[in-house]
């Protein structure tokens, strides 16, 4: 069996917390800001979690993280 890969795309984009889930950053907080209310914005920079029905998805893609 060959070794497996991280894909390094997704290692860049998710990390996971001490108890093993696994986390990502919201999206729609690069750019056109001006719009976009203070309070959106600043629950824009929290983490957000991964939906379970993904989980699979991405562990298969980061499986040393």
């Amino acid at each position: 069996m060959p070794k497996l890969k991280t894909n390094r795309g997704a290692a860049k984009r998710f990390r996971t917390t001490g108890g093993g889930k696994i986390v990502r950053q919201r999206a729609y907080h690069s750019h056109i800001l001006t719009k976009k209310s203070p309070k959106r914005k600043r629950n824009l920079r929290q983490d957000g979690l991964i939906s379970a029905s993904d989980i699979k998805k991405i562990r298969r893609l980061i499986p040393f993280k």
